[in-house]
């Protein structure tokens, strides 16, 4: 087997050849989670007038304090076309549009009315409780710029800014391909020697939460012909994942069958436990990942590998794996080798996140697996890392 590539080596190589998908018009309704690909610029000021921060009067600063009579009450909403007397004050809504010749409003709370008339106790700064114009953004101004991707502070800003449409980078198209003559769907009577199937379903929920399009192909069985009928069919896709078939046994077609379908492998092998025989090529457009069969190697690669990747194929600024900072909750033996990722459940203390590695960290053990929500990353090298010491870990929830 060649030298293993480190992690890191590996994903640079993988965003290396991956290039955002070409633009299209989104609805904002249905922009979320979408990753802008031009800069979305604001279609009116914002506020698109000065506007009353408070309920209370609008008032000129210089009039202030004193007993003022009320010339007319502003409403959210409504029109301000006549100008504020001097002198004088006039009641005003949050929201409501600051007549010409006020410059400041006074919150009701520190205001007494009687009669007509309203008392300021105090003096007031002028622009006090004004929403000036164009205070948050002005039209033309960039509102969200490309590469962010749209959450709900974005959307929102979008609306405001009166953007009814966004340019988004198209979602990827991926499919995802089992191979194993032993492999049965769940709910199927297994025969001697099978197991069920579930590597297609655990890459498709996290691929799709990462914006993806997924399309599960039929499970394939150890039979050079039907894995070139179904890697012909992967390959159209933006995207091609396959699991199992990439180490070095007897049945192991799938390298084979991908290279003589014009994938050009770019590596096959990373320092990483559980998931070494992880395998990464591409065919003109389409990027190309052999994932070990074992579900959570299948697990470990999607995470570190395919789904950065169908997030730079959105554009995102920066899809590298979003690591958090947490303390260990056990010692953690290194291994010489390969960087390990162990399966750990977050406890919260005061300190801090604390994270208890799991028993059963082999990599068929999925079931095992579905207690953790963090990988704990164990940096390769020699020794122990301490109980308590800081370690960085992936969310799995």
């Amino acid at each position: 087997m060649p030298e293993l590539l480190s992690v890191e080596e590996a994903l640079e190589r993988v965003l290396a050849h991956t290039r955002p998908l070409v633009a299209e018009r989104v609805e904002l309704a249905a922009a979320v989670g979408r990753v802008v690909a031009e800069p979305a610029r604001a279609g009116v000021d914002l506020p698109p007038f000065a506007s009353s921060a408070m309920d209370g009067f609008a008032v000129r600063a210089d009039d202030t304090p004193g007993s003022l009579p009320i010339a007319f009450r502003v409403a959210a909403g409504a029109p301000s076309t006549v100008e504020l007397p001097e002198g004088a004050a006039a009641g005003i809504a949050t929201g409501g549009v600051v007549p010409a010749g006020a410059d400041a409003v006074v919150p009701v709370e520190l205001t007494v009315e009687r009669n007509g008339l309203v008392d300021i106790r105090d003096p007031v700064t002028r622009g006090s409780h004004v929403r000036p114009r164009g205070g948050d953004v002005t039209e033309g101004d960039v509102v969200v710029a490309p590469g962010a991707q749209l959450g709900a502070a974005q959307i929102g800003a979008l609306a405001a800014a009166g953007i009814a449409e966004i340019a988004c980078f198209a979602r990827p198209r991926v499919a995802v391909l089992a191979t194993g003559s032993e492999l049965r769907a769940p709910g199927q009577p297994l025969g001697p020697g099978q197991i069920y199937e579930s590597n297609r379903a655990l890459v498709a929920v996290v691929l799709e939460a990462a914006g993806a399009r997924v399309e599960q192909l039929a499970v394939v069985a150890d039979d050079e012909s039907a894995h070139l009928e179904a890697l012909a069919q992967g390959l159209e896709a933006d995207v091609l994942v396959t699991t199992g078939g990439v180490s070095v046994g007897p049945h192991d077609l799938v390298r084979e069958a991908a290279a003589s379908l014009g994938v050009s492998e770019v590596f096959w092998g990373v320092a990483v436990k559980p998931g070494k025989p992880l395998s990464f090529g591409v065919r003109g457009g389409t990027l190309v990942f052999g994932l070990p069969g074992n579900p959570v190697s299948s697990l470990v690669g999607t995470l570190l590998f395919v789904r950065p990747a169908v997030l730079a194929l959105q554009g995102l600024a920066d899809p590298t794996p979003r690591y958090e900072t947490g303390m260990a909750g056990a010692p953690l033996r290194r291994n010489p080798r390969r960087d390990e990722l162990v399966r750990a459940r977050r406890r919260p203390t005061e300190s801090g996140v604390t994270l208890e590695p799991l028993g059963g960290q082999e990599s068929h053990m999925i079931v095992r697996a579905s207690a953790a929500d963090a990988l704990v990353h164990v940096p390769r090298g020699e020794g122990v890392i301490p109980e308590r010491s800081p370690v960085r870990y992936l969310p799995l929830t």
